[in-house]
Parts: C-alpha cells; structure tokens; sequence
C-alpha cells in the first residue's frame, strides 16, 4: 500500500515550500446545472465533488458554496453582461481559498484528479461553466478595521450573503489604477454603513492547457477584476440601498460586467433548489 500511494514522497513535499495561512489564491466558479439536473447537480457537488474535486486537494483550505434562488438572480445586472448570457445564468456559486506560494502545486494536482475523476465517471456533465477561474489576490478592504474576521476566516465565518462583482477594463495600466482607486477610495468609501464585513479582491490567471475540456479558458486575464462581497445580512435586505450602485464606477476606469448576489447553501440538504427557477 504504501508503494502504491507513494506514502514517503508525502513527507518529503510537506517539509518543503510555504505553508501559512493567508489566501494568496482563490477558485472561483460559477455553474448553471441543466434543466431538470439541478438536483441531481447539487447532490452530486455536494456529497463527492466539493471534497474529492476540492476540499481533499493540497493547499486547498478553505471552501464554501452559494446559491442564487430566482428572486437573487432578478437583483442581477447589467442586462447584457459579458459574463453570463443571460445575466441569470449561474445558480451556483462556488468559492476555495488556496495558500499563497502554492498555486503551481495545486494546479498540478487538480489537473489530475479531475481526469482521475472524469476517466471514473464521477464528474456530472448536465452543467454549463458559466464563470470558471482560478484568481490571484489582490487585497482585502474591511469595513471595521482590525475588529472582526479576517480574509482567512471569509469561507467558515457564517456570512449571510455574498455578492459576486466583475469588472473588466481596457488594458493592463487601467486595471492597476482601478485597483489602487477601489482600494485607497471607493471600496472604504462603499462599505462604511453597509451590512458587507470586507471585499476581497482578485485578478484572474489562466488556466493550464491540458485542463478538462468542458471548462474554457479564462478571459480578461490582463483586465478583469473579481470582487467578493461578505455580506452579515441576506442580500435582499436593503439591497437597492446598499448595493444598488455597484454596476458603477468612477470617471472611465472600467465597465461592471456582473454583480451577483448569493446566499449559502445549507451543506448535505437540497434547500432552496426548488426556488432555481
């Protein structure tokens, strides 16, 4: 057995490379299960692919899912979004925090496990990828300071509601001023009052060529921003007076392509899956 699992290169690899705990990366993906598979999708994510797809992987610590019943997916804008055509497509959406320095680590074995897991039939293909990427981060902006959770807590801290925010911009120089501007000014500026804790902030990177075929590459990777919301009340309470101008932004810095709000699943029951449609 121990041949069979290498059991000894386990140790070798664990004394080796970073192993703190902040988030220096993030999987972030946003699926639509087909109609008439949405309970089979969610059973499925639930009791196999969240932990032998995610949450059993290296450098992987941290996970949560959220959903977007009907009434959510009206709060959506804009109309025409270059994320989701609809802009109500993506029931469900998926968040993992990865340790900062192991992102080339768990790609590799990600890459794996999921031709593994194809190869023995465990993967549910009745599902669209409407929004798939692995994300550097950026920054974390909190509204009260140093009181309160930090990033590394986001994903366990029982957050209320999440509000997923993508932003696209013309080039590379517009992205780093956009991003010094939301974290200097408008993000301080937007949380002060609002039932959101913190946004954590990350930029896309692309991902592997010899990935799973169902999932396309990752746009915007020199332009796209993608901001998470945590949000300490259900995003319908107040949302037109709290979030009602996040498909703005100041001057010419960028077009808002999705604002989304979610709230989370209730893990190992089907909750809220008869509100998808």
């Amino acid at each position: 057995m121990s041949e069979e699992t290498r059991s000894e290169t386990y140790g070798e690899l664990a004394a080796v490379g970073p192993y703190g705990v902040r988030p220096g990366h993030a999987l972030i993906t946003l699926v639509e299960p087909h109609p008439g598979h949405e309970y089979a999708y969610n059973r499925w994510y639930e009791d196999d692919h969240y932990y032998a797809g995610a949450m059993a992987m290296p450098w992987m610590f941290a996970g949560r899912r959220w959903v977007a019943t009907r009434a959510l997916q009206e709060l959506r804008s804009p109309e025409k979004s270059a994320i989701a055509q609809p802009v109500t497509a993506g029931c469900y959406l998926s968040t993992y925090w990865i340790t900062d320095g192991r992102y080339d680590e768990h790609m590799k074995w990600t890459v794996a496990i999921n031709k593994r897991l194809n190869r023995d039939a465990r993967v549910h293909h009745h599902r669209t990828h409407v929004f798939t990427a692995f994300q550097d981060h950026e920054g974390t902006v909190y509204r009260d300071g140093a009181a309160g959770p930090r990033d590394v807590h986001a994903l366990d801290h029982p957050y209320r509601g999440l509000v997923l925010q993508v932003i696209d911009t013309e080039g590379p120089r517009h992205r780093t001023e956009l991003l010094e501007r939301l974290r200097s000014r408008e993000l301080p500026r937007r949380l002060a009052g609002s039932p959101a804790a913190m946004v954590t902030v990350f930029r896309p990177t692309p991902l592997p060529g010899d990935r799973m075929t169902y999932v396309k590459q990752v746009e915007g990777i020199d332009t796209r921003l993608t901001l998470l919301w945590f949000l300490e009340r259900d995003p319908r309470d107040g949302w037109h007076e709290h979030f009602g101008d996040l498909g703005t932004l100041p001057g010419d810095l960028g077009r808002v392509e999705l604002v989304a709000p979610f709230i989370p699943t209730v893990p190992g029951t089907d909750r809220y899956v008869d509100d998808l449609r």
